[in-house]
């Protein structure tokens, strides 16, 4: 197991420089070499690395390791292989208020002007859809209940953001859409100072939660007799949840598929369901896709990047089909 996390911590750290080195201006790898270990004083190349490539690969680290670790909670706690991040709604409240300010940015020109405004909005949108999970679980103790009740949250934010879609002018449309194709180049150093910290909350969150994950996938009733606190365990894992899948979503856009996919990439490479595994796995999974997965987007077309939607949707569909298929034999 030891050789598996070394070869696969040694595949991201070589993606990350294969990231830094591919874009729309390929850089010798000597160049990229000398100018992170500070030994480059060209300004352009400086530019190109420090302030662009370099933000861009740590935030496909940390939302590769976010939206894979909100997964592998999700999965634990509706005992779905098909759970995702935004199986609570969570993504979809956080798309509806990035519509929401995006549709009515009229009547907020200061905060729309504001290079934080769709992430506010954002934040904003998914901790009230949080907000709103968090009291249905109060009344609801069946978590399969639950979790139709965040796939209607879900559908109703998904309708709204339809309706405002429909009435909306050609150019303000285009602007939602292109967001909703996420994005790893928005976000800078100023923004990964805040990024950066609630990822890690969320992660540190995962990992506390580590033995009362073991223990729920043996059922509920086993989890109570160890002493486990079945519905104080639920909420933890929705603020955990929510707080990864919530923080991806604000800074880099929605982005599909990994959340649902990598859990069950890393369980197939370690074999094993134990959580203390599976949760570094899944980083480093996380991480390792969403790296190729960037570098695929700059590579696939000679001018311009793909949407990293389109990308990681070639990848997590055939996983898809292939867990579904796996079900019914």
């Amino acid at each position: 197991m030891k050789k598996k996390f070394a070869l696969l911590a040694a595949l991201s750290v070589l993606l990350l420089f294969c990231d830094l080195l591919f874009g729309s201006a390929r850089l010798p790898l000597r160049i990229v070499w000398d100018t992170l270990a500070g030994n480059n004083a060209d300004v352009i190349y400086q530019e190109i690395i420090f302030n662009h490539r370099l933000p861009k690969a740590i935030t496909a680290i940390l939302a590769g390791s976010a939206l894979s670790v909100a997964g592998v909670l999700m999965q634990t706690l509706f005992r779905n292989p098909l759970a995702g991040p935004d199986v609570l709604g969570v993504t979809s409240g956080a798309s509806l208020g990035v519509a929401l300010l995006t549709f009515c940015a009229s009547s907020f020109p200061w905060l729309a002007a504001s290079g934080w405004g769709q992430v506010s909005a954002a934040i904003i949108g998914a901790l009230t859809v949080l907000l709103l999970i968090i009291l249905a679980s109060i009344r609801i103790p069946q978590t399969v209940s639950l979790l139709i009740v965040g796939m209607m949250f879900g559908n109703f934010a998904g309708a709204i953001v339809s309706i405002l879609q429909n009435s909306s002018n050609p150019d303000t449309l285009k602007l939602f859409v292109t967001w909703t194709f996420g994005s790893l180049s928005a976000v800078d150093w100023h923004y990964l100072q805040f990024m950066l910290p609630l990822v890690l909350a969320g992660l540190m969150a995962a990992f506390i939660l580590q033995k009362p994950l073991n223990l729920l996938l043996l059922g509920d009733n086993y989890a109570t007799g160890l002493g486990v606190s079945v519905f104080r365990m639920r909420i933890w894992t929705i603020l955990a949840t929510a707080l990864l899948a919530g923080t991806s979503t604000a800074f880099t856009g929605p982005i599909a598929f990994i959340g649902i996919t990598v859990p069950h990439i890393a369980r197939g490479i370690f074999r094993t369901s134990d959580h203390k595994a599976i949760i570094p796995a899944a980083i480093l999974c996380g991480t390792t896709l969403m790296l190729a997965c960037d570098i695929l987007s700059q590579l696939a077309v000679s001018q311009g990047t793909l949407p990293i939607n389109a990308i990681t949707a070639l990848f997590g569909s055939p996983v898809i089909i292939w867990i579904i298929l796996k079900g019914y034999r």
